[in-house]
């Protein structure tokens, strides 16, 4: 199976065709179980999701499916590390992005999602570094204006 390179995941299902998925999820769960194949499609559909809430879901899904059916862990892995790069949690996204890599270093698509994860990791670097300068630079006023009282009275 060939896995999509991660700009797929930035093009959201329609909300008819994730309800679509969701009703064939549904239907089976009511049946007494969901196929590994319908569930598979439903958290792939919900991880494209813009909505973080759907992401989450689609990730635990296929969290599910990875520890229940060891055959489709190798595209587990994919998309748990998309679903996880997607919400911004990189440390994860880069842990099942790492065990992908490993089984599979020439991977492309693995490749091309680390490549993403790293630019998402140094973005956060760099807003962490920015919000911390910002606040050593207001920290910083407020104890020069402290003192400046002080030195008045």
């Amino acid at each position: 199976m060939s896995l999509p390179y991660a700009i797929d995941a930035e093009q959201p299902l329609t909300a008819s065709e994730l309800d679509v998925l969701r009703g064939q999820y549904e239907r089976e769960l009511n049946q007494g179980h969901a196929s590994t194949q319908t569930k598979f499609n439903y958290a792939w559909g919900l991880v494209k999701s813009k909505r973080r809430e759907d992401m989450a879901l689609g990730v635990d899904l296929l969290t599910e499916i990875y520890r229940s059916d060891p055959p489709r862990r190798r595209e587990c892995l994919y998309y748990l590390s998309l679903g996880h790069y997607k919400m911004g949690n990189f440390e994860e996204a880069k842990r099942f992005n790492a065990l992908l890599m490993e089984r599979e270093p020439h991977n492309q698509q693995a490749q091309s999602l680390n490549a993403l994860i790293e630019k998402g990791v140094a973005r956060e670097g760099y807003i962490g570094m920015a919000l911390m300068g910002g606040a050593a630079a207001v920290g910083g006023v407020l104890i020069a204006g402290l003192l400046r009282r002080g030195g008045r009275r």
